[in-house]
C-alpha cells in the first residue's frame, strides 16, 4: 500500500505504536501465566483487542494506524518471550537480567539475562503485524525494537562462555534488520525503532550500573550498523522514537537535561524521529536543538522531526488548538516543512500497566483515542495557519 505522510493533514502526523491493554485483556496475561487459559484463548482476546484497537484508531481520522502492540508481552521484550511475565522465554535467555529503567515512581522494569549463544528471536514484529492487517483499512506502522534496547540481555562485566559479545552483537544487528524488512513486507508502510534507551543512557543511576557506563556512543554506532544495511529510499520510511520512558503513568529520564541525547541522536542515518515533547517543560531550547542538528544529508535522507504533541502518561485530553499552537511555535525553530506531529510515547508500552493517574486501563483507552483525534485536529489546523 503507498503512503504519502502529508496527505491527509499536511502536517503529517502518525503514532508511536502501543495503546493501552483493557482490563479484560491484562485478566487474559494473567490467566495465561497461571494456566487458567490456554494460548488459543489468549489468542482469541488479543485478536478482539487488535481489532478493536484499530477500528478506533482509523475512527480518530489518523491517517496510519497500528494494533497498538496488543499481543506484545512489551516494546522491548516481544522478540523474547510470549508474556511480560516471562512465559515463552527465549531459551537462551534466563530471569534475572539488569534492570532497563527504575522509573520515577519507583518501580523498574528487569530484562532478562543472556547465558549463551547463538542468539535469535523467537518472533519478529511481522508475525502480530500478518494478523493485525487484514482488520486495518489505513495503512499501518510497525514498531521494533532497537539493539540497543536488546545489548543490556548481555552481562555487563560477565561474558558469557564461549559467545563474546561481539558476536552476540553482531547477531543483534542481523536480527533488527530482518525485523524491519519483514515488517515492511508483511505490509507496514512505516517502521520506527524505539530508542528510550537513549536518554536513559546518559543518566548515571547508582541504582541501574548500565546507566553510567558511558554507553550512548555506542547505542547509536549499533543503530546505524542496522540502517547502513537499507537504501536512502528505505530509510525515508524508517524512523527512531526516543522519550523518557512511559510505565504505569511514569517516566525513567524526564529530569535527565535534553541535550544530552539530542545533540548527537540525529547521527542516526534515519529518516525521521518521534520526539517526546509535549511534557517538556521548557520547549524552546530543545526546538532550537532539534532545528540546529536535524540533518538535510542523512547519507541521502533529509531527516524530519515529529514532535511529541500528545502526554499518554497524562489524562487531561489536549484540545487541538493547543496541539496546533506547539507545531506552530515549533516552526519558529525548525523548517516547517521537516515537522511531524506524534505522541511523547507509546501509551501503554507495556501489556500489563495499571494506569493510575487514570483510575483504569479501560479509561486510559478511551483517553488515548480522544488524544489520537485531537492530534490529527491539531496537525491539520497548524498545517493550514502555516500554509503547507
Amino acid at each position: 500500500m503507498s503512503y504519502d505522510p502529508r496527505t491527509a493533514t499536511g502536517i503529517p502526523t502518525e503514532p508511536v505504536g502501543s495503546l493501552p491493554r483493557s482490563t479484560r485483556l491484562q485478566d487474559a496475561y494473567a490467566r495465561f501465566d497461571a494456566g487458567e487459559i490456554d494460548e488459543a484463548a489468549l489468542t482469541a482476546e488479543q485478536d478482539a483487542a487488535v481489532k478493536d484497537s484499530i477500528e478506533r484508531a482509523e475512527a480518530t481520522g489518523s491517517p496510519i494506524v497500528s494494533d497498538g502492540e496488543q499481543r506484545w508481552s512489551s516494546f522491548a521484550t516481544y522478540p523474547i518471550a510470549t508474556t511480560l511475565a516471562g512465559t515463552g522465554l527465549a531459551p537462551m535467555l534466563a530471569p534475572g537480567g539488569q534492570y532497563f529503567a527504575i522509573f520515577a515512581d519507583g518501580h523498574g522494569r528487569q530484562l532478562p539475562k543472556l547465558v549463551r549463544g547463538p542468539f535469535r528471536y523467537n518472533q519478529y514484529a511481522a508475525d502480530t503485524l500478518r494478523r493485525s492487517i487484514g482488520f486495518a483499512t489505513k495503512p499501518m506502522k510497525q514498531a521494533v525494537i532497537a539493539p540497543s534496547m536488546l545489548a543490556l540481555l548481555y552481562p555487563l562485566s560477565d561474558p558469557v562462555d564461549g559467545y563474546p559479545r561481539e558476536e552476540f552483537e553482531a547477531a543483534l544487528v542481523d536480527e533488527c534488520e530482518r525485523d524491519i524488512r519483514q515488517a515492511f513486507a508483511a505490509g507496514a508502510v512505516r517502521v520506527s525503532v524505539d530508542f528510550t534507551e537513549g536518554r536513559l543512557a546518559t543518566r548515571a543511576d547508582p541504582r541501574n550500573p548500565w546507566t553510567g557506563a558511558g554507553l550512548l556512543p555506542h547505542f547509536i554506532e549499533l543503530i546505524n550498523r542496522v540502517m547502513a544495511r537499507f537504501t536512502p529510499e528505505e530509510r525515508v520510511n524508517i524512523g527512531v522514537h526516543t522519550c523518557p520512558g512511559g510505565d504505569r503513568d511514569s517516566v525513567h529520564s524526564a529530569d535527565v537535561p535534553y541535550n544530552n541525547l539530542l545533540g548527537t541522536m540525529f547521527d542516526i542515518d534515519a529518516g525521521y524521529f518521534l520526539i517526546q515533547l509535549k511534557s517538556e517543560r521548557e520547549k524552546d531550547p530543545v526546538y532550537e536543538t532539534i532545528g540546529r542538528n536535524l540533518r538535510d544529508d542523512a547519507s541521502g535522507v533529509a531527516q524530519m522531526a515529529y514532535l511529541g504533541v500528545i502526554n499518554p502518561q497524562n489524562p487531561r485530553v489536549e484540545q487541538p488548538q493547543e496541539i496546533a499552537d506547539q507545531l506552530i511555535r515549533a516552526a519558529n525553530f525548525i523548517p516547517k516543512e521537516r515537522i511531524g506531529a506524534t505522541d511523547d510515547c507509546g501509551f501503554s508500552p507495556f501489556s500489563i500497566d495499571e494506569k493510575p493517574n487514570h483510575g483504569s486501563p479501560d479509561f486510559a483507552r478511551d483517553v488515548a483515542f480522544q488524544k489520537i483525534a485531537n492530534r490529527v485536529e491539531g496537525a491539520r489546523a497548524a498545517a493550514e495557519k502555516l500554509d503547507i
